[in-house]
C-alpha cells in the first residue's frame, strides 16, 4: 500500500512536469513561471516550500523527545514570516528579476556582487537539500524495509533523481504547481492526524494537557525511568543539559527569525507573481497556512509522546509517521508516509531550481559571461546542467550526514542565510552609503564565519569526530549574524561608491513603489 502511494504521488508530480515543461518557452517561463501565478498559489507555494521534511518529521520528533523546547523550532519557523512580509518582499520582487542578486546588483557593480550571491545561494540551497534528503533516505528505507534493496543509499539517490527530474524539465512553473499539491496534501494530513490525537483524549484539551505533563521515559544519562512534564522548558536548552542551552537557544531563534528572509528558495517565489501587491498578498496567505500547520505541530509532536513515548519511537525523525500507523493502522501510515515523501520532493525540487537558477543567471551570465547577453535558451540549458551538478552535491552530502536530526541541519541553513544574505539584503533597501566592497565583505564573513562555527561546533566537532568541540554552540547564529552585518558595515567604510550612492533614490522609488518594475522585470 505504502509503495503504491509513493508511486501514485510520483506518477501525479511527473504528470504535472510534463504539463509544465510545454510552458517552459523561455527563461521568463523557465525561471519565473512567465509571472503568471496568483496570490492563493503563490501564498499556497511559499507555504509548500517552507513546510519542509524538517517542519513534519524533524520538528515533531523535537516535540516528541524535548517537549516545550522542541516547540521553540515551530515559533521560530512561524515569526519569521513577520520579517519577509516587512522587509522584503516588495522591494525584493519591484527590484528583481530572477534571484536575491538582482536586488544587489541594482546599484552595486554586478560581477562581485554576483558571484559572492551565487556561492551564497548554492551554500544555503545545499545545507538546506542535504536535510530534505536525509529525511527521505530514512523514510522511505523504513517504510519500504520489506524490500531488502531499498538501504537508505539507495533512497536518497532516487529522491535526488526525481528531482532533478522536475527542475530539468518542469522549471519554475512545474515546481511551482508541486509545491501547491504538496502543501494542500499536507495540511489535510495534518488536520486529520491532529483530530485522531484528540479524539484519543475525547477532544478535552484539559485530558490531554494533563498526559503531557506525565511522561515517563528512560533517561539517557542514568538509563533509569524517569517521570517529567513535557511542558517544563529546559529538555533541550536547559542548564541542567548544558551551560551554554539558553545561549544556544537565542542563538537558534536568531537563525530562524532572521534566516527566513535569506532563503533563496524563498525568495525567488517572488519573482513567480505579475507585482510587489500580489508578492504582499501571497505572505500573507503563506503565513496564515504556516501558522496553523505549525500550531497542529504541537498535536502530532505531543501526540506521539503521550501516546506512544519517546521510547517506543524507534527514531527522533519518525514519531508523526509512527503515530499515524498507531492511529490509524497501516493504510493511514502509507497515506502519511507518501505525504512526508511529497513533502520533501517538493521541497527538494524547490531548492535546486534556486540553486541552478543563481549559477545560470548570476554566475555564468554576468560573472564568466561579463553579462553579456546570451539566448535565453542557452542560459535555460547551462541551469539545467547546474540542477545535475547540485543534486550530485546534495545525495554525496546526505548520503554522509544520515544520523543527524532533519530539523537541527535546517536550524543551520536557516544560520548561513541570516549571516550572508539578510545583512546585504537590508543595508542595500535602506542605507545610502552602501557599495560593492560592503556586500561582497558580508557575505564572504557571514557565510566564512557560519560554516567556520558550525564545523567547530559539538554536533559536528563531538558527534561526528569524536574531538572536543572548539565552538560550544550547536547553532552559530548569535556570533555569525552580528558578524555578517559587521563585515557588510566596515567593507562599505573602505572607500566610497557615488555611482551606488546616485542610484539610491531612483532605487528606492522602484523597490517601495513599483514605479518602472514590470517593464524592467520582464524586459
Amino acid at each position: 500500500m505504502t509503495l503504491i502511494m509513493f508511486l501514485a504521488f510520483v506518477v501525479a508530480t511527473l504528470g504535472i512536469t510534463i504539463w509544465s515543461a510545454k510552458k517552459n518557452t523561455g527563461s521568463s517561463a523557465y525561471f519565473a513561471a512567465g509571472r503568471s501565478i496568483k496570490g492563493w498559489q503563490n501564498g499556497l507555494a511559499v507555504a509548500g516550500d517552507y513546510m519542509s521534511a524538517a517542519s513534519f518529521l524533524g520538528i515533531s520528533g523535537m516535540i516528541a523527545f524535548f517537549g516545550y523546547d522542541g516547540f521553540m523550532y515551530s515559533v521560530g519557523f512561524l515569526v519569521a514570516y513577520l520579517t519577509v512580509l516587512f522587509v522584503v518582499a516588495e522591494p525584493l520582487r519591484n527590484a528583481g528579476k530572477y534571484t536575491m542578486a538582482d536586488l544587489l546588483a541594482y546599484r552595486l557593480k554586478a560581477r562581485p556582487v554576483r558571484a559572492a550571491a551565487s556561492l551564497s545561494t548554492l551554500t544555503v540551497s545545499t545545507f538546506y537539500m542535504v536535510a530534505q534528503m536525509v529525511g527521505a533516505g530514512l523514510l522511505v528505507s523504513t517504510l519500504l524495509k520489506d524490500y531488502a534493496w531499498i538501504t537508505p543509499n539507495i533512497a536518497i539517490a532516487g529522491v535526488g533523481c526525481l528531482m532533478i527530474v522536475y527542475v530539468v524539465f518542469g522549471g519554475m512553473h512545474g515546481t511551482t504547481w508541486v509545491q501547491i499539491v504538496k502543501a494542500i496534501l499536507l495540511m489535510t494530513a495534518t488536520f486529520i492526524l491532529s483530530f485522531m490525537v484528540m479524539q484519543k483524549f475525547d477532544f478535552s484539551f484539559v485530558r490531554f494537557f494533563d498526559a503531557i505533563s506525565a511522561i515517563t521515559y528512560t533517561d539517557p544519562k542514568t538509563g533509569g525511568e524517569v517521570t517529567r512534564n513535557f511542558l517544563d522548558p529546559g529538555m533541550k536548552f536547559g542548564m541542567q543539559v548544558s551551560q551554554w542551552g539558553p545561549l544556544d537557544l537565542i542563538s537558534l531563534g536568531l537563525a530562524l527569525v532572521l534566516g527566513t528572509a535569506g532563503l533563496p528558495h524563498i525568495l525567488v517565489r517572488f519573482y513567480t507573481v505579475p507585482d510587489a501587491k500580489t508578492a504582499r498578498v501571497s505572505v500573507i496567505w503563506a503565513m496564515i497556512i504556516i501558522g496553523v500547520f505549525y500550531i497542529l505541530t504541537t498535536f502530532l509532536g505531543f501526540g506521539a509522546a503521550t501516546l506512544l513515548g519517546p521510547d517506543a519511537i524507534s527514531n527522533q525523525n519518525m514519531a508523526a509517521p509512527e503515530l499515524s500507523q498507531f492511529l490509524g493502522g497501516d493504510i493511514f501510515f502509507a497515506f502519511i508516509s507518501a505525504v512526508a515523501f511529497a513533502t520533501i520532493l517538493a521541497v527538494v525540487a524547490g531548492l535546486t531550481i534556486s540553486a541552478s537558477t543563481s549559477f545560470a543567471h548570476d554566475f555564468y551570465t554576468n560573472v564568466l559571461n561579463h553579462g553579456k547577453e546570451i539566448a535565453p535558451h542557452k542560459e535555460v540549458r547551462i541551469a539545467r546542467i547546474a540542477a545535475f551538478v547540485v543534486g550530485a552535491v546534495s545525495i554525496v552530502l546526505a548520503i554522509q550526514l544520515q544520523k543527524i536530526n532533519v530539523a537541527f541541519l535546517v536550524g543551520l541553513a536557516f544560520a548561513i542565510a541570516a549571516s550572508a544574505n539578510l545583512p546585504v539584503i537590508i543595508f542595500s533597501i535602506f542605507w545610502k552609503r552602501f557599495n560593492t566592497t560592503g556586500a561582497v565583505a558580508g557575505i564572504l564573513t557571514g557565510l566564512g564565519s557560519s560554516i567556520l562555527l558550525i564545523v567547530m561546533s559539538p554536533s559536528v566537532m563531538k558527534n561526528l569526530m569524536g574531538m572536543d568541540a572548539w565552538f560550544p554552540l550547536d547553532n552559530p547564529g548569535i556570533v555569525s549574524i552580528p558578524l555578517g552585518f559587521l563585515g557588510a558595515y566596515v567593507g562599505s567604510l573602505f572607500g566610497r561608491e557615488p555611482e551606488a550612492e546616485a542610484k539610491f533614490a531612483e532605487f528606492s522609488v522602484r523597490a517601495h513603489t513599483g514605479l518602472g518594475a514590470e517593464k524592467a522585470s520582464d524586459h
